[in-house]
């Protein structure tokens, strides 16, 4: 039975939109963390902390930003990041989402050309994030989620490989539209925990083909959106050419909400966390 599933029908999108409706999410207010880990050799980082009503122990989740950074230039959390940590704590999960920038004095790295901290780097910051939630007392460590967007996602291939993690065990993992190429190349990169890869079928940032090739050969899932650009999830950002992106010859790419894939997104990571972190 074939393991990759690779969605490009639009009627699923259209189902998902019936079962996710409007629904919009509560504002709540983080608190947060400082986290200091032998884990993380690249030092102390900060982290912002949602926690739904109730003692627990519950489920949680730790949440990646992208190159963009966890945080605006005005200090406020990013609107796809507000946006899916309100909508997990409406569900009833704690989240997590480290902020690998700000305490080491940097904002983004998506302009530049040579950057300073890498997938790999945030790796350690997840792991010590796991760890740091494990031993909550509201926190039920057997059932840690991680999910990740670009950067971010980029960085969850980093956090599953094979054995990285000794202690606190994530039980599914979630990346949005990262770039694949890099890893793909590592012919001793395996994916120790069930993952699932959420691709925008035109994403020209980061290309969907090395992540779809990648999932072939390992045997992981990956859901691609039709007519879906990078930041597909993004709530209320019109599609636009994103320009200074470093990472690219062209420096350019487009960005913005797709709803039906933003819906069915949305859907998705729904049902996956509902399966993998049902109480045992």
């Amino acid at each position: 039975m074939r393991q990759t599933s690779i969605l490009f029908a639009r009627i699923a999108m259209m189902l998902a939109a019936a079962v996710v409706g409007s629904r919009q999410a509560q504002a709540i207010e983080p608190e947060t963390v400082r986290i200091t880990s032998d884990l993380a050799h690249t030092g102390p980082f900060t982290a912002l902390l949602f926690r739904p009503k109730g003692a627990g122990p519950l489920p949680a989740i730790v949440a990646l930003h992208g190159c963009g950074g966890l945080l605006t230039g005005a200090g406020e959390i990013r609107t796809r990041e507000a946006d899916w940590a309100e909508r997990l704590v409406a569900a009833g999960y704690v989240v997590l989402l480290p902020d690998s920038f700000t305490a080491r004095g940097m904002r983004e790295i998506c302009s530049g050309r040579e950057r300073k901290i890498f997938p790999d780097d945030r790796a350690e910051d997840a792991a010590a994030a796991a760890q740091w939630l494990a031993q909550q007392p509201f926190v039920d460590r057997r059932r840690l989620g991680l999910m990740g967007w670009s950067h971010g996602a980029m960085t969850v291939l980093w956090t599953v490989r094979r054995d990285f993690m000794r202690d606190a065990q994530f039980k599914a993992a979630i990346g949005f539209y990262p770039g694949c190429r890099e890893i793909a190349k590592l012919p001793d990169w395996h994916a120790g925990v069930p993952l699932t890869l959420l691709l925008g079928e035109v994403d020209d940032w980061t290309a969907p083909a090395p992540c779809m090739e990648l999932a072939k050969r390992e045997g992981f899932r990956v859901v691609v959106y039709p007519d879906a650009y990078h930041g597909f999830d993004t709530p209320n950002s019109p599609v636009r050419v994103r320009k200074g992106i470093g990472s690219l010859k062209k420096g350019e790419a487009h960005v913005g909400t797709n709803e039906a894939a933003r819906t069915a997104s949305i859907a998705e990571v729904m049902r996956i966390l509902a399966a993998a972190l049902r109480t045992p």
